[in-house]
């Protein structure tokens, strides 16, 4: 009889740390102690807590382990498992402090936990992603059963539509009036597709990802079900080729499926016909937009499409398609469990339901946030995000990721919801978070999203072939101290040209993270162009490096540590010091900082 379960996390953050070898320890151990037929090892998705990584969880006390090595199980085993008595050292606080009593320390104790909803998330971290039967065990293919026995496409399509639920893949669009939309506009289709945007290309994002990882039956219920909706009996989920472990779960969940009658033929004695198959992606930043994903999956080059026609009348191969991506999906399945009512119960006025957010940059807890929507950015990065390391104040947001904009920090109270973001001059996007602090240079952020934004642009339309790239050069020239007050007001100008121009919603949306920044930190441009200063000491043409001579010993460990040899002896001693003073020549300076990162007394500074 199983007594105790524990649960390993799987997904790509803890797998890269380790969790594989620690699973086969755990098997090992388990074998030799004789627990085979009492403790069950279960490897699961993402629990979220990435920082934390590699995770443990024994049930049903539900301790928490963090930061688990191969090295550790042996103990964990013997200690916890074979006499009851958790390892300590190894037990998650959230204060970190070893002494804290082990009663409070299960997951959904810990603070980054309390303040989140988890819908989409549900099953993560808390099944066997390869088990169709653990699926099952959590109302798994309930809401399919459901629709095709007591419901019509058209009560399908209204429970959808009641429930407030918006496109989670950045547009935010109504998930109900798009499948109505395909299943009215061309009612005589002799064939209609159901498509899955997987593909993930935001810098930072891994919510989708980790939806597939943990989740898969999740996806494929959803997808038979808008199916079902709509009236396809064909479904494509295009994926990264970068995903492999979401890739190779996704396959064994098709293929149990199938085994089971959940896709194929006459599902459920029903009469309805249902299938799916996987499209893998080269990683192309444009097929995140619709029309060029389809494009991709006919196999052609992955370009946008001007609309009109949209999808739901003319998708893919021509024929009326529904396209979501993986994290709306994963809400269907419960909205049609519990209701248009409990889903609309959540969240604000206009963006009903939770969102997941991938948390990261300065923040102590990165990882997986799931929260209800209308959360504020204070709750998300002080409560659950764990606040600034280091004493660092916060300084800015960036959201929806090369198309979204940074939120400063008077702006932290602000509720996350589809409208607020737009309004403060950012975006949902997919979901991306990343939390700046005081040494981020705003400048070098926008700089930053430019660059990827020209690098992964198809070249299709001239505003965001060469308009993007203009932008890129203006940022550059900023950056090294080479541009003019009236350069702000020309690369604002080009913003609005691209904005408007482009052909598809990411061209559109490129210039947003320099809009932003200049709307928000125009003080920052300022200082780069007129004082010939990067105030955040990012940038490395407009710094400089130089030691304070009081302070410095002599001991000559920069000196060593400087590539260029521009760090030379002067005539001058310090009061208490044995030896000469250093200094730095700026003209061998490189400014690598490599002299900062040695110096123990503090005596180098840069600016």
């Amino acid at each position: 009889m199983i007594r105790a379960q524990v649960l390993i996390c799987g997904g790509t953050g803890c797998t890269s740390s380790g969790s594989v070898a620690i699973q086969k320890e755990f098997d090992e151990q388990i074998k030799l102690n004789g627990l085979s037929e009492e403790v069950k090892i279960v490897q699961t998705g993402c629990f979220g807590l990435c920082a934390l990584g590699p995770v443990v969880i024994v049930y049903p006390d539900g301790t928490f382990y963090s930061r688990v090595t191969a090295e550790d199980v042996k103990e964990i085993v013997s200690e916890h498992l074979l006499k009851g008595r958790p390892v300590e050292r190894l037990v998650y606080t959230d204060t970190g402090d070893a002494e804290e009593t082990i009663e409070n320390v299960s997951l959904n104790d810990t603070a980054f936990y309390r303040s989140q909803k988890r819908v989409a998330l549900r099953n993560c971290g808390v099944i066997n992603p390869e088990n169709i039967d653990e699926y099952i065990a959590m109302d798994g293919y309930q809401a399919l059963g459901k629709v095709l026995t007591e419901m019509t496409p058209d009560d399908v399509i209204k429970e959808i539509l009641a429930s407030g639920l918006r496109g989670r893949g950045g547009g935010g669009f109504p998930t109900g009036k798009k499948w109505e939309l395909a299943r009215n506009l061309v009612p005589d289709a002799d064939q209609k597709y159901v498509a899955c945007n997987a593909d993930e290309g935001d810098p930072g994002a891994f919510m989708d990802r980790s939806v597939l990882e943990g989740d898969p039956h999740a996806l494929i219920e959803a997808m038979a079900i808008a199916g079902y909706a709509i009236g396809a009996n064909k479904g494509f989920v295009y994926v990264r080729a970068e995903y492999p472990i979401a890739v190779r779960r996704l396959e064994i969940a098709i293929n149990q499926a199938r085994e089971y009658g959940l896709l194929g033929k006459d599902i459920f004695g029903t009469g309805f016909d249902f299938d799916m198959e996987i499209r893998l992606g080269a990683g192309a930043f444009v097929c995140g937009e619709e029309t060029a994903l389809m494009t991709s999956i006919e196999g052609k080059r992955g370009e946008p499409r001007p609309r009109p026609p949209f999808p739901a009348a003319k998708g893919l191969f021509g024929k009326p398609t529904v396209l979501n991506n993986v994290e709306t999906y994963a809400n269907i399945p419960q909205i049609i469990l519990k209701g248009a009512d409990w889903f609309s119960s959540m969240g604000t006025e206009r963006s009903k339901g939770t969102k997941v957010f991938a948390l990261g940059g300065k923040i102590k807890n990165t990882g997986l946030v799931e929260v209800p929507m209308g959360t504020t950015l204070r709750q998300i990065i002080e409560e659950i995000g764990g606040g600034i390391p280091n004493g660092k104040k916060f300084k800015a947001a960036q959201t929806g990721g090369p198309s979204g904009g940074c939120i400063p920090a008077h702006l932290i109270d602000t509720p996350i919801d589809y409208d607020n973001l737009i309004e403060i001059g950012s975006m949902m996007g997919s979901g991306g978070l990343i939390v700046m602090d005081e040494d981020s240079c705003m400048v070098d952020i926008a700089k930053f999203f430019l660059e990827f934004t020209v690098d992964e642009s198809c070249g299709k339309c001239t505003p965001c072939r060469v308009g993007t790239k203009r932008l890129l050069e203006m940022l550059d020239n900023i950056t090294k101290g080479k541009a003019t007050l009236e350069d702000l007001d020309r690369m604002e100008e080009l913003c609005y040209y691209i904005k408007k121009n482009a052909l598809c919603g990411l061209g559109q949306t490129a210039p947003n993270p320099v809009l932003s920044t200049l709307r928000y930190f125009r003080d920052e441009y300022v200082a780069h162009i007129v004082d010939k200063k990067c105030p955040a000491g990012v940038c490395k043409d407009l710094l400089t490096y130089s030691i304070i001579a009081d302070k410095c010993f002599g001991c000559g460990m920069c000196a060593k540590a400087c590539p260029a040899g521009a760090i030379y002896k002067t005539d001058y001693t310090a009061p208490g010091k044995k030896l000469p003073a250093l200094a730095i020549d700026p003209d061998k300076c490189v400014k690598c900082g490599a002299c900062m990162g040695t110096c123990k007394f503090k005596a180098i500074i840069k600016g």
